[in-house]
């Protein structure tokens, strides 16, 4: 049985979540089916989510090498297909003026260009591959909730501006309330671009299926449960078959099966992030609290909530999760986070709640994502450590790793020029792993203290 960080209710890979994405996928014409022979390909990818399915879609398109996704659960089944649907810039808990201070500015700039260039190629995709998930708002809205807070949102916006050249636009509260929406806690924002919303799952299955058209193999309900060495391949067996390839990508950021490879151990700290949904509102509800943005938005502290208002008029909310992952702690958590909605939109106290959730958020010990090779074996590819800015980091991780493994010998251990210094290779383990979870909550509960007090 795999020691999994979390409570086992969190790794049901038969099991699909209940959330409202879910509910609304629609159809995709995928071919994923298990694995249930004995198979070899030149690279097998373990994780169906936007980092590996972007992997086998650049690679299949741009390579002559045959490529195998193998997934534990369902495509999407994971973060990418559960997440709010914000594709925005981010993926680091490090900010931009600790990147710069520890790396340099160069470096600070080339890191958040690739993130605008994640963005934009997530956009692409949904255009080139003409895939079913409507892009949504101009532009991410994050929010102060106090006024030391709204100035510490400005100089940050200043700096993002001025520093980095980022697209950013201070609104203040009176406008904001005129513009956007109204809440007790609203003290102005900043408006970040280029940034949208999504669906979710729809963009990840619609990603498998031009994975598969461009010749990648799709292996759906195909958990890795033994990963070994013969010869110069590697021997990736499931409950159905086996799969034998030269070069292996690991791409399950925050479900990464520690059990299997010593390297993984102790490298990420998967956090549980959960979201609620309501009923569909009505023009009076919206009107309720004067809401007339459909882009997405974020409370700009430590512990932020994020939500947006979906294309049927429902309203997503989201936050930190649960302790230990287990369905019982859940439930609790969700009572609290419907309450937190409540304190940022009082007139929505009477809304009902059709849909609750939760997922992992994976962050790493230097607060950056980490894209490499293991030193070991240059065979082994990896990407992950996305904190919570997925959609666009994980797509553009995949693809350099494509790009990557494309174009290099199987024993060259250089990482590429074009990756940024703070991304580059395995992330330092965290201290006492095993204790992971009792930091994490202390750390949590720091957090909670100082913004009751700022």
């Amino acid at each position: 049985m795999p020691d999994w960080l979390y409570h086992k209710d969190m790794y049901r890979f038969d099991r699909p979540e209940p959330s409202y994405w879910e509910s609304t996928a629609g159809k995709q014409s995928l071919k994923a089916t298990p694995l249930t022979t004995n198979e070899q390909f030149d690279v097998a990818i373990i994780g169906g989510g936007y980092t590996g399915l972007s992997a086998a879609y650049h690679l299949a398109r741009d390579s002559n090498l045959d490529v195998c996704v193998l997934e534990a659960g369902h495509i999407g089944w994971g973060a990418s297909g559960r997440n709010g649907g914000f594709c925005s810039i981010g993926g680091d808990a490090m900010g931009a003026e600790a990147m710069v201070e520890r790396y340099g500015l160069d470096e600070a700039r080339a890191y958040y260009r690739c993130q605008v260039d994640g963005v934009q190629l997530v956009r692409d995709l949904i255009v080139d591959e003409k895939i079913d998930s409507p892009r949504q708002g101009d532009g991410e809205l994050a929010i102060a909730c106090s006024e030391r807070g709204f100035q510490k949102l400005k100089d940050h916006a200043e700096f993002q501006f001025r520093m980095l050249g980022l697209d950013t636009k201070v609104v203040g509260r009176e406008e904001f309330s005129e513009r956007f929406f109204k809440s007790p806690l609203q003290h102005g924002a900043v408006i970040l671009r280029p940034t949208f919303g999504l669906h979710p799952l729809r963009f990840v299955r619609g990603l498998a299926r031009a994975a598969e058209l461009q010749g990648a193999r799709l292996h759906s309900m195909s958990e890795v449960v033994e990963w070994s060495k013969d010869g110069q391949f590697h021997v990736l067996t499931t409950e159905g078959g086996t799969l034998r390839a030269k070069q292996v990508v690991l791409a399950t950021n925050g479900y990464s099966p520690e059990h299997l490879h010593p390297e993984l151990k102790g490298r990420s700290m998967p956090i549980i992030s959960s979201i609620v949904v309501t009923r569909p509102m009505t023009p009076d509800d919206l009107a309720l609290q004067g809401w007339q943005t459909d882009s997405p938005s974020i409370t700009a502290v430590r512990l932020l909530n994020y939500y947006r208002v979906l294309p049927d008029g429902r309203f997503m909310f989201g936050g930190r999760g649960s302790a230990n992952g287990s369905d019982r702690s859940a439930e609790g958590n969700y009572t609290a986070l419907i309450a937190r909605s409540h304190e940022l939109f009082p007139n929505w106290r009477d809304l009902e709640i059709d849909y609750r959730w939760h997922g992992l958020v994976c962050m790493t010990r230097r607060m950056t994502p980490a894209i490499g090779r293991l030193d070991d074996d240059p065979s082994v590819f990896f990407a992950f450590g996305y904190h919570g800015n997925g959609v666009n980091t994980a797509t553009w991780s995949g693809q350099q790793v494509a790009q990557w493994l494309a174009s290099s010998g199987r024993k060259e251990r250089t990482t590429p020029d074009w990756l940024p210094g703070m991304i580059r290779g395995m992330p330092e383990r965290l201290p006492l792993a095993s204790l992971r979870l009792t930091y994490l909550q202390a750390m949590i509960g720091a957090f909670r203290l100082a913004q009751r007090f700022s």
